[in-house]
């Protein structure tokens, strides 16, 4: 099982340090260890949240995240978007931007840095509302207790996490152009290039996960109609038609997981300048990283993981929690990539092991065994 959702990955970590050794040498072999490590660090709670959408999804379009959506993910957010940024920064055009990432390591560096603002207003944004509207739902299973329930109830107001998400991104606005004007910067509309950023990453978020949910429910409702269908086609001997929907469903999902992985890959892309300047060495690093979180993602769908760990999911919204503010403070403060990378790992390892005691106490109330248990509310007590 391993080696079957593992193999592609350990079959391109075996070609990008044989390219890294071939491009230069064994000091860029190292380089790229640390940016694959660097980037399972930070994403791994990526693909806690990820394995929640794509088990909704069917075999062929888990395939199609694993195909597909790795191109995006490699060559888009760990190639072409460094360059883009730069391109649209700068106001260069695209080839000459590869020029200078290639020619001018330093430079480019400096017009990534620049851009940091907007990139990390529309990410933080984007993520801070996946967080929002996870706790702010009442669900079944709650973790820290203590805070979901209150919360949850909080959530009954309509578009409060859209009100929240718009008074943190106020905040980080005034707070970027308060540096700016103490430090007599040039950038007089940097408050303004955030707010915009960050409503950007708003609506993103709105549309594409609007449309995801809107398709999901229209799915649920198409399966609940074929599935009388088929009782009454039982009875009357006919055939029913297959459901087209699905298709449409799935493609915003998978949309949805794509721009979800972009708003990831922000601190991993920007992180990485503080090992390397070269954009080849980047790619190699990052690419490799990036096909772990797809194969992670994907175990964790089959292996049930988030049903037998069920807090998993919460300690990764959390972290994404966590990440969305660090971004936000990132536009005036430097805030190191470790710290964010151990925050999420933290999260992560102290709701599965939330979930382990859940799991044993389970086991022990019913004189049984095993991680399966029951599905009404329970909470961690933590």
């Amino acid at each position: 099982m391993v080696l079957k959702t593992f193999g592609w990955s350990f079959a391109i970590t075996a070609l990008g340090l044989v390219a890294a050794v071939l491009y230069g040498g064994w000091e860029a072999f190292g380089i790229v260890a640390i940016l694959c490590v660097l980037e399972i660090s930070l994403s791994f709670d990526n693909a806690v949240v990820n394995a929640g959408i794509l088990k909704k999804m069917n075999a062929f379009w888990q395939k199609i995240f694993l195909t597909v959506g790795v191109l995006i993910a490699v060559f888009g957010m760990r190639l072409v978007f460094p360059v883009v940024i730069v391109a649209i920064s700068a106001k260069i055009g695209p080839i000459e931007a590869v020029d200078l990432a290639l020619n001018d390591a330093e430079r480019y560096e400096q017009l990534v840095t620049d851009a940091h603002p907007s990139i990390a207003a529309f990410g933080g944004m984007f993520l801070l509302m996946i967080f929002l509207d996870f706790i702010f739902e009442d669900r079944d299973i709650k973790w820290l207790g203590w805070l979901e329930r209150p919360l949850a109830k909080l959530g009954k107001v309509d578009m409060l996490s859209v009100c929240i998400a718009l008074v943190v991104l106020a905040i980080s606005a005034m707070t970027f152009a308060t540096q700016a004007h103490q430090h007599g910067g040039t950038h007089v509309d940097a408050a303004s290039t955030v707010l915009l950023s960050g409503v950007f990453g708003l609506i993103t978020y709105l549309v594409v996960g609007g449309l995801s949910g809107y398709f999901e429910n229209k799915l649920e409702e198409e399966e609940e109609r074929e599935h009388e269908a088929e009782e009454e086609a039982k009875r009357s001997g006919k055939q029913v038609g297959v459901v087209q929907l699905a298709g449409k469903a799935a493609f915003f999902m998978f949309l949805y997981l794509e721009v979800l992985d972009a708003s990831f890959s922000f601190d991993g892309v920007i992180g990485a300048f503080a090992i390397t300047n070269d954009i080849v060495l980047m790619a190699l690093g990052l690419g490799v990283g990036a096909m772990y979180v797809r194969s992670l993602t994907v175990y964790l769908v089959r292996q049930g993981t988030l049903d037998d760990y069920v807090y998993l999911e919460h300690g990764a919204h959390y972290a994404i929690g966590a990440l969305a503010l660090i971004l936000m403070v990132s536009i005036r403060y430097q805030i190191p990539e470790v710290v964010t990378g151990l925050i999420g790992v933290a999260l992560i390892a102290w709701s599965f092991w939330s979930s382990v005691r859940r799991n044993k106490a389970l086991a022990e109330a019913e004189g049984g065994s095993g991680p399966a248990g029951d599905k009404t509310e329970v909470s961690s007590g933590v």
